[in-house]
């Protein structure tokens, strides 16, 4: 018997057979097709292919101006899997599927309107989308519209989602109290990993540039760090609950950089280096970031400092930059950002004691405006 909802049977034969539909231009006439394979699996990969490139073919021939949505989204996630980095195309189909298809997909292009777009980001009352990731789904939503617009000659359509905004996070920096006694704790008994974590609050790096920095990207004669990789645990296509570690690029073009280092930083890297150790903090594979931070929050706990996320170290890295006297443009690069804006709206968390000494100048000056009269 044929699976409910799915053409599909298993014949006297042995093998499974697929059945659809398509439509005669001239005549207006269903024809019906079958697609065959051994398992009913195999028969119902084979199936949905074969439905995607007829529905395909009919909207490109302009015999089916209503393509469907989800038809629109796989040819445009086969795209980005052909154009983009491993990484993003799996994030961009975790996004579809998990909080676009079973919405909007079933549903023709020309049918969607403000309304029903709307429906991707309602749910049940337990389920509460983050700033982040409403920001996400509009952003694979209207690159799925856009790409139906160019190749599909659909009518040109945009949806702007008004985001609810939740109470931002508050910025982790560490104090200068703090950053001391986990110094301290660092350099007490310090190994390869604790050295990892005195690179990060010196130079600015992220948790997967450091996890995968090699000893090969430090040039200790020019005093340079070259950021060329970074890893992550990303989803395995298909598998709900698999992931695996992947290195490769950095974020974007302006996150491969060069990051000129401190002498006593130097000193430190020639004397922990180990010349048949390919990584940094790892052996011969990249860290595990999972792992790194709980080997940094290991660290926090010795140093009876307050628990706090890995990237603190970044911030509290630009924060110091600034206090030092450091220019935006430079700190922008540094920290491999795309746009000085981001590194003034993310990273420059000016510390209390800096704007009291601005207080305090400030009191002088009316001081010395007192002082002519």
């Amino acid at each position: 018997m044929p699976r409910r909802g799915e053409n599909i049977r298993k014949r006297k034969d042995g093998r499974w057979e697929g059945r659809y539909y398509t439509k005669e231009i001239e005549t207006g006439k269903s024809i019906l097709h079958s697609v065959y394979a051994k398992t009913y699996g195999e028969v119902k990969q084979k199936l949905f292919v074969a439905k995607l490139a007829s529905e395909t073919n009919a909207a490109r021939a302009g015999r089916n101006t209503n393509v469907r949505f989800k038809t629109v989204a796989e040819e445009w996630l086969c795209h980005v899997c052909s154009e983009k980095k491993h990484a993003t195309y799996i994030k961009y189909r975790s996004v579809y599927e998990k909080h676009i298809q079973h919405k909007v997909g079933e549903m023709f292009v020309s049918e969607l309107d403000s309304k029903n777009l709307s429906r991707v980001f309602t749910g049940g009352s337990r389920e509460m989308l983050s700033d982040s990731l409403q920001k996400s789904i509009s952003c694979v939503l209207n690159q799925i519209l856009s790409y139906a617009v160019s190749q599909y000659h659909c009518h040109p359509f945009t949806y702007s989602h008004c985001r609810y905004k939740t109470a931002p996070k508050p910025v982790e920096v560490m104090s200068m109290s703090e950053q001391a006694r986990l110094l301290h704790c660092l350099y007490d008994e310090m190994d390869l990993c604790k050295l990892g974590i005195v690179v990060c609050i010196s130079t600015g790096l992220r948790l997967g540039e450091i996890c995968s920095l090699k000893w090969a990207d430090i040039n200790f004669e020019e005093k340079l760090l070259h950021v060329n990789t970074t890893v992550q645990r990303i989803a395995v296509e298909g598998k709900r609950t698999r992931t695996t570690l992947l290195e490769g690029e950095p974020k974007s073009v302006s996150s491969k950089r060069k990051i000129p280092l401190s002498d006593e930083l130097v000193k430190l890297l020639v004397i922990y280096r180990v010349e048949n150790r390919k990584y940094v903090v790892g052996k011969n594979r990249p860290m595990e970031p999972r792992t790194y931070q709980y080997k940094f929050q290991s660290y926090l706990r010795d140093a009876g400092v307050e628990k706090k996320n890995f990237h603190a170290l970044r911030h509290t890295f630009a924060t110091n930059c600034i206090s030092s006297g450091a220019d935006i443009k430079s700190l922008s690069e540094i920290l491999g950002h795309s746009d000085v804006k981001i590194t003034l709206n993310r990273y420059v968390h000016p510390t209390f004691e800096t704007k009291r000494s601005h207080m305090n100048a400030l009191s002088t000056v009316y001081g010395r405006i007192m002082g002519q009269y």
